[in-house]
């Protein structure tokens, strides 16, 4: 999972967090998280969502430093992020702008979660987390790219078994 300065690459904004886990036989085996240090300033309406300021991305590992690595820690594995579409596309943009590209299938808890409880309120990570693992998630951060990656890991591994 990622987390942005914005909603859209189109528009300038930049990764400024990613998380992720590597899952090998049901179970979470590797992680990766870094802050990334851009040259774009993080609105204070986006900072209250997620919870980084321009202070923490300061002296930050660089783009260059951060992606080649997490496309090491990636390759040849199936991408699993809740709303995917939204992380692979703003992925897709962080690599072109390095002169890489990602090919790597994915798959979206989102709609797979719309598909399997349709009753809920609504999709939004933290619901499924809670319809899923009830009071466990109490003690789970939230809107932290490594915290989302974990719970998303772990939402797919439970839809899976249906």
């Amino acid at each position: 999972m990622l987390k942005p300065t914005g909603l859209s690459p189109g528009n300038g904004d930049r990764v400024i967090e990613i998380g992720a886990v590597a899952i090998e036989d049901q179970s979470i085996v590797a992680e990766f998280s870094s802050l990334i240090d851009v040259d774009r300033e993080i609105p204070w309406r986006v900072q209250q969502v997620h919870g980084i300021t321009n202070e923490m991305i300061s002296g930050e590992p660089r783009p260059a430093e951060v992606l080649p690595e997490f496309y090491e820690f990636i390759a040849g594995s199936i991408l699993v992020a809740h709303n995917a579409s939204f992380d692979i596309g703003f992925l897709k943009h962080e690599f072109a702008l390095l002169g890489m590209s990602l090919n790597n299938p994915s798959l979206c808890t989102l709609k797979m979660s719309r598909k399997l409880y349709p009753h809920l309120p609504n999709h939004k990570l933290k619901t499924v987390g809670r319809y899923l693992f009830g009071e466990s998630m109490r003690e789970m951060k939230m809107h932290r790219a490594l915290a989302d990656a974990r719970l998303a890991a772990m939402i797919w591994l439970e839809m899976e078994k249906i």
